[in-house]
């Protein structure tokens, strides 16, 4: 343990072929990764003896409404398996790494999320994460009822109650509910099992969860909040939170903000750990790094360049205007 106490946590935020949108067409690249479960194992199990905390995976609940011919060029996000399935395969090959996967408060139900990770949380052996998300995409609302997405103060609303919700699940069973006493024919202690019994605005959730208490009582909670709403729910709510600052000043302002806002929620700063992404280019050389790089550059297809664009703008349609036009005016987005 170092001075102090202080660790460094380290996850591996895990995009099947990389997270360079040309790196799939490298010829080192996995091509199938999104749906090859070996490729999953042998990338998890070399985190693991890296020592790292975590794999994390992203998910969302529909194919992106992009661009045809940019969507057809990518890999990114396209094909890949439903990550609970997936981190509970990964969770009887490896020991000690966290497994934490994405599930949105949106295009879910708080019953159905607190059992998913409740069950994770026993086959890894109390080694689950969740990475509480909103969801950004009217494709998602498309799948699911709706022709268009929360609005961005109701979905924050909707996934505080959510998230209230699920922890009160997860509270069902005391921890020793279970006796299994063949002798005095009791299963389980009648006392130790409790009723949630939530009415709330967004859900009402009767309860009991019909799994055990999870082994880590709650499986950690993951955030990536980055606008005021979102800050402020991962201050409340979140024991890691992903951001991707693009300069040492903005990741300072924004771990002080965030960390600032814990004492009225009653925690404290170190309940919080900030986990600033990179994406490291690997190589034996510095020179074949960046030679790697520069290959990877230029692999990029300028169709799925604009449509990235897009999606930095605020998924903006820039399907009519030429790669050489200016930025069009943008309007409000979520």
């Amino acid at each position: 343990m170092p001075k102090g106490g202080r660790q460094l946590r380290l996850g591996v935020f895990f995009n099947p072929t990389g997270h360079h949108v040309a790196s799939w067409k490298h010829s080192g690249a996995q091509i199938d990764a999104g749906i090859n479960l070996q490729h999953y194992v042998d990338i998890t199990q070399t985190a693991e003896r890296g020592k790292m905390d975590m794999v994390f995976f992203q998910d969302s609940v529909a194919v992106r409404r992009a661009n045809i011919e940019a969507l057809s060029r990518s890999a990114q996000y396209i094909a890949n398996f439903e990550p609970i399935t997936l981190l509970s395969a990964l969770a009887m090959v490896t020991k000690n790494i966290g497994l934490t996967a994405t599930a949105s408060t949106s295009y879910n139900e708080p019953f159905h999320v607190a059992r998913k990770f409740a069950s994770l949380d026993h086959i890894s052996g109390g080694r689950a994460g969740w990475n509480l998300v909103t969801s950004v995409q009217d494709a998602e609302a498309q799948n699911f009822g709706r022709e268009t997405h929360f609005s961005h103060a109701e979905r924050y609303e909707r996934a505080r109650e959510f998230a209230e919700v699920v922890k009160g699940l997860w509270d069902s069973w005391d921890d020793d509910a279970f006796l299994r006493d063949v002798k005095s024919g009791l299963y389980f202690d009648k006392e130790k099992l409790h009723t949630l019994d939530h009415k709330g605005k967004h859900f009402s959730v009767k309860g009991p969860l019909n799994v055990p208490r999870p082994i880590q009582g709650h499986p950690v909670i993951v955030q990536a909040g980055a606008s005021e709403a979102g800050i402020e729910l991962a201050a409340e709510t979140a024991e890691a939170v992903f951001c991707s600052p693009n300069s040492i000043e903005v990741a300072q302002a924004y771990y002080a903000d965030l960390k600032g806002r814990t004492e009225k929620f009653g925690r404290t700063p170190d309940d919080v750990k900030v986990l600033p992404g990179l994406s490291p280019v690997v190589a034996s050389t510095m020179s074949e790094a960046e030679e790697k790089f520069d290959e990877m550059q230029s692999m990029i297809d300028p169709i799925v360049a604009k449509e990235i664009l897009a999606t930095v703008l605020g998924y903006v349609d820039l399907s009519g205007y030429d790669l050489d036009d200016p930025v069009p005016e943008l309007g409000e987005t979520n």
